[in-house]
């Protein structure tokens, strides 16, 4: 995937991609979420991980995207304000199960751990080693 190819699959995820017809934009990470149907789709996360990978070298120029920054910001503050807290649309209706809150909770985190370790300047195996850990030994 090319770095251009990886904004537009995070604007697709964090529903800022402007072709909301298309079914990366309903089915994104954000979209999966509302309306919820009852599923979280792991794939999302994965996906928006392997953008930051691949515009990892981006997070840390002096001039950053607002895209990306833009993107994954949306992603993890309504990711939380959706489905984690217990006032947001999901739990306050019932519509998000225990597992699903954690496992969300967990996506998130990691999210936004890999941003702000390349934002800070870390390596990429710094940066991606919780998430490689946690993540590549279940395949």
């Amino acid at each position: 995937m090319t770095e251009e190819q990886a904004l537009e699959e995070l604007m697709f995820q964090s529903g800022r991609h402007t072709d909301i017809h298309n079914s990366k934009w309903e089915n994104g990470f954000l979209g999966m979420l509302r309306p919820f149907k009852g599923k979280l789709i792991e794939g999302n996360f994965h996906k928006i991980i392997s953008c930051i990978a691949i515009l990892s070298k981006k997070l840390n120029e002096d001039s950053i995207k607002n895209e990306i920054i833009s993107s994954i910001w949306g992603i993890c503050h309504l990711g939380r304000a959706w489905a984690i807290h217990p006032d947001g649309m999901l739990q306050s209706n019932s519509l998000i199960k225990p597992e699903q809150i954690k496992q969300i909770e967990n996506w998130i985190e990691h999210i936004s751990y890999i941003t702000f370790c390349l934002l800070d300047g870390c390596e990429e195996t710094v940066a991606f080693e919780f998430y490689n850990y946690e993540y590549k030994q279940e395949k």
